[in-house]
């Protein structure tokens, strides 16, 4: 008897395991179906930037771009919402160890198995509390390999050209280009890329007996341009270049210039600008080929830039968790003028910093933290021209307490104790900003030699008029709220101020009729909110005469308000000009215009 109840509860327990799998496997494919979903929606955007480029619709690119970055979460809110109405509360670890599993099982011949790993992990996140953040019941590590995984065509083409045969092949990879459209010229571009190669490697240079040409399959859109990404297999040497694609005005294409130095191939897929338009059914192989030409980027800025920006985020704490358990320095205040309405800080080992909102901002600074978070996500969703820094938002991050410098803590709790809480040995920072750190300007100007000063300041020029031929003003000019790049380029990070271009009335200082008017210590004229006098510019962000002067030498325009309001004219005509991404002397038709052929 004792025997035989013993076997019946064995037989219920069996069911009822088998009960509980089935409802865990159920979820699973719930899940999945809601992740594919999503990424057919992402590669239909990503796919549309041909068809834009090809129309010159630039308005429906700029929209299909700003309606893939907002994809990822509304899908998210979706299924979650959704596995509630079909599933009951699934908010307690109770299923999640199986639903991981389960969810396993199924990625087995997925092609896009880590950014699918991803979405469950944003999902699971919505529903399970902070301590169920363990590879237990998320996805804190890999499960499943992405190496070699391929599409169901190749992702890239091979050519294997000889010296004799390889302006035939150049001609032959740009009439194959995946695009409807004409080139103006094709002879005479193929004579300008193999004048850039003799120009890059020398017309003496050996071709091994394994020298071949990888061409990625999809173009990656920007802007008004698309570009051809490769490179070159020589011996033991890989060179990539990348092919700028433009139009003229009839339509037809031209090859604006060869890139080959990782400088300026890193610069165009800088975090600063907007995020490529890429059509892949494998990224993880896009990945790895541009991990190949750019050895100096983390796998979490490649996915970031090509719009996979979760699956950038889910890599870059990877990669922070590695590199905390693997160092030993603590976190301390980011260097430079404190900031009103953010606090800053940085793990000198990591080269990024840390940006809490503060509960409260110091005078003049004005508006609250869901300001603050408007004006990121539109620097987010704009043409950031290479001259605003990108950031990876993240809710309820967990640092190791004793990695603190107290004076870091004693801030948090000052000025935005509702974004910390401690967690036994964890600090949790409920809202935070991880940016590339840069060197803030007015830091490096202090250091710089006067060589090095006038190349800063002509930049930091050059950023606001790129930024103003992106309908982008900065509000708040001073050298503390923009930083020197690893490039060398200087870009703005600080948001709260930044406004369209056409939103501002630029206007001249009116001319004081009296003594008093002359002399007075405040604005004896009345100032709306949105008026700036770009005269008063020396004045406030030059104090010293030799700044001054270095600002001037390049960039006296800008002091002037007929250059914001003639700037403003080219926006709303829709004549501004072009920002490229790479030096302009590099363009063929500065190079070789005006010699022979």
């Amino acid at each position: 008897m004792h025997m035989q109840d013993t076997m019946q509860g064995f037989a219920v327990k069996r069911d009822s395991d088998a009960a509980h799998g089935g409802f865990a496997r159920m979820v699973a494919e719930a899940m999945l179906a809601a992740f594919d979903q999503h990424y057919l929606r992402f590669r239909a955007l990503s796919a549309q930037a041909r068809f834009h480029y090809e129309q010159s619709d630039w308005a429906s690119a700029r929209a299909d771009s700003n309606a893939r970055i907002d994809s990822y979460d509304l899908a998210v809110e979706t299924t979650t919402r959704e596995l509630g109405d079909r599933f009951g509360t699934l908010t307690t670890d109770t299923f999640w160890r199986d639903i991981k599993r389960a969810y396993i099982g199924l990625l087995a011949d997925h092609r896009q198995p880590e950014c699918a790993e991803t979405f469950y992990n944003s999902v699971a996140c919505r529903l399970l509390a902070r301590r169920y953040y363990r590879n237990d019941y998320i996805f804190f590590r890999p499960a499943v390999a992405t190496e070699y995984l391929d599409e169901s065509a190749p992702v890239y083409r091979c050519d294997y050209p000889r010296r004799g045969t390889l302006r035939n092949t150049i001609q032959a990879i740009l009439e194959a280009l995946p695009l409807d459209l004409p080139l103006q010229d094709v002879e005479r571009d193929t004579t300008y890329v193999l004048r850039a190669v003799d120009e890059q490697f020398g017309p003496d240079c050996v071709l091994q007996d394994n020298f071949q040409l990888h061409t990625l399959s999809s173009l990656f859109y920007r802007n008004r341009a698309a570009y051809l990404v490769g490179r070159a297999i020589n011996g033991d040497h890989v060179v990539p270049f990348v092919v700028p694609i433009l139009k003229d005005r009839t339509g037809k294409l031209f090859v604006d210039s060869v890139l080959f130095d990782h400088k300026s191939i890193g610069r165009l897929f800088s975090l600063a600008r907007a995020y490529f338009m890429v059509d892949m059914e494998v990224p993880a192989a896009y990945a790895a080929f541009l991990r190949s030409l750019l050895p100096t980027k983390s796998a979490s800025e490649i996915y970031t830039m090509l719009g996979l920006q979760k699956q950038g985020k889910t890599l870059f704490y990877r990669e922070l968790q590695h590199h905390l358990a693997h160092s030993t320095d603590s976190f301390v205040l980011a260097p430079g003028a404190r900031g009103m309405v953010m606090s800053v800080f940085t793990l000198p080992s990591f080269p990024y910093v840390f940006k809490v909102i503060r509960d409260w901002f110091d005078p003049p600074k004005t508006g609250d933290r869901s300001h603050v978070r408007a004006k990121y996500r539109m620097v987010k969703h704009h043409d950031r021209v290479g001259r605003m820094a990108d950031s990876l938002e993240y809710s309820n991050v967990g640092l190791p307490r004793q990695r603190f410098d107290p004076s870091v803590l004693a801030e948090l709790e000052r000025v935005a104790p509702s974004m910390v809480e401690y967690d036994g040995d964890t600090v949790v920072i409920r809202h935070v900003y991880i940016e590339r750190r840069m060197t803030p300007l007015d830091v490096y100007l202090r250091q710089a030699n006067t060589v090095e000063r006038r190349e800063a300041l002509s930049e930091f020029g050059d950023t606001l008029k790129d930024l103003a031929a992106a309908n982008i003003f900065p509000g708040d000019l001073l050298l503390k709220n923009f930083g020197v790049t690893r490039y060398g380029k200087v870009a703005s990070y600080d948001y709260d101020e930044t406004c369209y271009l056409t939103d501002v009335n630029f206007r001249a200082l009116p001319t004081p009729s009296s003594y008093e008017e002359e002399t007075a210590g405040e604005p004896w004229f009345s100032v709306g909110p949105h008026d700036v006098f770009p005269e008063e510019f020396l004045t406030f962000l030059f104090p010293d005469a030799e700044t001054r002067a270095l600002f001037l030498e390049s960039h006296p325009d800008l002091v002037k308000p007929s250059y914001w309001v003639d700037a403003q004219e080219r926006v709303h005509s829709g004549t501004e000009r072009s920002v490229y991404p790479y030096p302009r002397e590099l363009r063929f038709h500065k190079r070789y215009l005006n010699r022979a052929t």
